[in-house]
C-alpha cells in the first residue's frame, strides 16, 4: 500500500505524481543538515502552535510520512524540499538528526505541482497562498485556469474566484493571511473601492459572511432619487426670478397644484436683498 494517500475529490494526488516519476527512489534517512527549503513552497505562514503539536507527535512516534526531496541544482550535496517542509521544521524542533525521505527527479514545474497538491490536500494553505500557487503555475509554466482546475480537481470557477483574491488591497490580503477574515468574507470585497474600510468593519464587528454581504450591499446600492420632470412653464418662471433677484430659485409643484418655492442665498448680502425686495413690494 502506498505511503502517500490521495484524498477523494482532488484531481491528482501525491501518489499519482510519485507514480509519474519513474526515477523516484526511497532513501530511508537523510540528514536534516543536508536539506534546504524548496523555492516553490507555496506556504509562507506556519502556525506556531500547530508546528509545536507536530513536533511533540514526532518526539513520540517519529515521522510517519516521508518528505519528498530532489537534488539541489544550486548547492552540491544538498537536497531541496519538494513537499514536507512543515515536517522538516517540526523534526528540527523535535531534535532529530535525520528524516525519512523520498528522493525524486523533478523539474521546476513538477516541484511546484508536488508542493501545491500536498498543501491543498492537507488544507495547509491559506486562500492567498493557494491563489499564489495557482498564479505561479499560470505565469511561470504556461497553465491556464482550466488546466489548473483539472490538475487540482477543482472547477474553473473555483480557480477564477481564488485568483480574484489577489486583486484585493494589500491590507485586506494581510487580514486573509492572518486568518482575521475568511475566504467567504474576502469574496464579497473583491472589486470594491472601499474594500479596506469594509474589511476593518468586518473584523471589528466580528461579522459573519452573511452579515458582511449585507454590509457590502448597503454600500453598493445607493438610494435611488426619484427625478420628476419639471413643467417647462415652471422652469421659465424659475429663470425669470433668478434673473431679477440674482439668487437661485426652486419651484416644486405637486399634482394637486400645492408646492413650495425655495431661495438659495450664498451670503448675508443676498439674504438682505431678498428681504428688501419682499418688504418693498408687499
Amino acid at each position: 500500500m502506498s505511503i502517500f494517500k490521495q484524498k477523494k475529490g482532488l484531481g491528482r494526488g501525491i501518489s499519482s505524481l510519485i507514480g509519474d516519476n519513474k526515477n523516484s527512489s526511497v532513501k530511508n534517512k537523510i540528514s536534516l543538515s543536508e536539506i534546504v527549503r524548496g523555492k516553490f513552497q507555496p506556504r509562507k505562514i506556519f502556525n506556531k502552535q500547530s508546528l509545536e503539536e507536530l513536533s511533540n507527535s514526532i518526539k513520540e512516534r517519529g515521522v510517519v510520512q516521508p518528505i519528498i526531496v530532489r537534488r539541489s541544482k544550486v548547492i552540491d550535496g544538498k537536497y531541496e524540499i519538494v513537499a514536507g517542509e512543515r515536517r522538516w521544521l517540526a523534526s528540527q524542533n523535535a531534535g532529530l538528526n535525520e528524516i525519512p525521505a523520498v528522493v525524486i527527479e523533478a523539474d521546476d514545474t513538477k516541484a511546484l505541482e508536488f508542493a501545491i497538491v500536498e498543501n491543498v490536500q492537507r488544507s495547509d494553505l491559506n486562500p492567498i497562498e493557494e491563489a499564489t500557487g495557482y498564479k505561479r503555475l499560470m505565469d511561470e509554466f504556461g497553465y491556464d485556469q482550466e488546466k489548473v482546475g483539472k490538475f487540482i480537481g477543482k472547477s474553473r470557477a473555483y480557480i477564477a474566484n481564488c485568483l480574484r483574491l489577489l486583486s484585493l488591497p494589500k491590507d485586506v490580503v494581510n487580514l486573509i493571511e492572518l486568518g482575521k477574515i475568511t475566504q467567504g468574507h474576502a469574496k464579497v470585497l473583491v472589486g470594491l473601492d472601499n474594500a479596506n474600510l469594509l474589511a476593518k468593519k468586518i473584523v471589528e464587528k466580528k461579522l459573519s459572511v452573511r452579515q458582511a454581504e449585507n454590509l457590502v450591499n448597503l454600500f453598493k446600492k445607493p438610494k435611488k432619487i426619484k427625478l420628476i420632470s419639471k413643467d417647462s412653464n415652471l422652469r421659465e418662471l424659475e429663470n425669470i426670478l433668478i434673473n431679477k433677484l440674482g439668487i437661485r430659485v426652486f419651484i416644486r409643484n405637486k399634482k394637486n397644484n400645492s408646492g413650495s418655492i425655495s431661495f438659495n442665498y450664498k451670503d448675508l448680502d443676498q439674504l438682505n436683498k431678498l428681504i428688501y425686495i419682499i418688504k418693498a413690494n408687499y
